[in-house]
């Protein structure tokens, strides 16, 4: 299988995003990949992971590392395998739920992380928060944002499957330009070219290309029945619990709900709506941070 990885030059002169990469090898189920990630703050300081989605990656939390990390946190930030500075195979078959899942639980094992405080938004809480209810011993609290953990059971609406075609038919999956719809504050070129930096050619796209193919529409579809799984120890989870769902997207508009409802650690916990699009971090940055130390202060 071939895998890539994208020529460390495409990162030259990031924009706001001043820390140096580090790097760990994981493995699922037979297909073994360097994964990348920076970190901000202090060695020693309670550990807050930021997941990012599809098809960004950790440029998305520029606006956030640094007030957490001055708070004190030592800040987390991988590139899920396909994205970022992470590795990349050519195959889509490669990537799976269910693989990235365990490729995250990789990075989380080699690094030693517990007592974290975990913010997800869009395919960073739908492997993150498996995660957590398969591991809840290991985290503090939970910062969920415009993302879900579905079971393949609910429809997932039509704004989502609009999004499922376009991204399997449209002819340039022009990334950069994908992040900029979806936030209301216009990205600059800048901006926009670092978003694109990890995919010199539609070879490195095939992670980015085949995710939204990824999200379980039925109850047989892969990852449908370890989602159903680890939902007990989601809803069972007692730290802190917050949602953060954004007031622009219409993918993920009224998810949250279900967390509120049903995960026993988000009763009594000031919930939020922040504004912005889907990709709110580029959007409400600074006010998430806020909200994910204060979940962690309180875990």
């Amino acid at each position: 299988m071939e895998i890539l990885r994208t020529p460390d030059d495409r990162f030259a002169d990031l924009p706001d995003f001043p820390w140096a990469p580090s790097y760990v090898d994981v493995e699922a189920d037979g297909i073994a990949v360097r994964m990348a990630y920076v970190e901000a703050g202090p060695s020693d300081g309670p550990v807050v992971l930021l997941v990012h989605g599809e098809p960004s990656w950790g440029f998305l939390y520029r606006s956030m590392i640094g007030p957490l990390a001055d708070d004190g946190f030592r800040v987390v930030v991988p590139d899920l395998v396909g994205f970022g500075r992470s590795d990349k195979p050519t195959d889509t078959a490669a990537y799976t739920y269910d693989r990235h899942v365990a490729w995250l639980t990789g990075l989380l094992d080699a690094l030693e992380l517990r007592r974290i405080t975990f913010f997800g938004q869009d395919w960073g809480g739908l492997t993150g928060l498996r995660i957590v209810g398969e591991q809840p011993e290991r985290f503090a609290a939970v910062v969920a944002s415009n993302t879900g953990l579905p079971t393949g059971e609910h429809d997932l609406g039509d704004a989502f499957r609009a999004w499922r075609t376009y991204s399997q038919e449209v002819e340039e999956f022009a990334v950069g330009r994908m992040i900029d719809g979806a936030t209301v504050r216009a990205l600059s070129p800048a901006e926009i070219a670092a978003y694109d930096a990890p995919f010199p050619d539609d070879r490195y796209k095939a992670g980015a290309r085949i995710f939204p193919t990824l999200v379980p529409d039925g109850r047989d579809a892969p990852g449908a029945a370890a989602n159903r799984a680890a939902w007990p120890g989601l809803m069972a989870f007692e730290g802190p619990f917050v949602t953060a769902f954004s007031d622009g997207d219409p993918i993920t508009r009224g998810g949250d709900a279900p967390f509120r409802k049903l995960v026993k650690g988000a009763a009594g916990q000031e919930h939020h709506t922040v504004p912005g699009g889907h990709f709110c971090q580029e959007d409400s940055g600074p006010e998430l941070a806020r909200i994910v130390a204060d979940a962690a202060r309180r875990a």
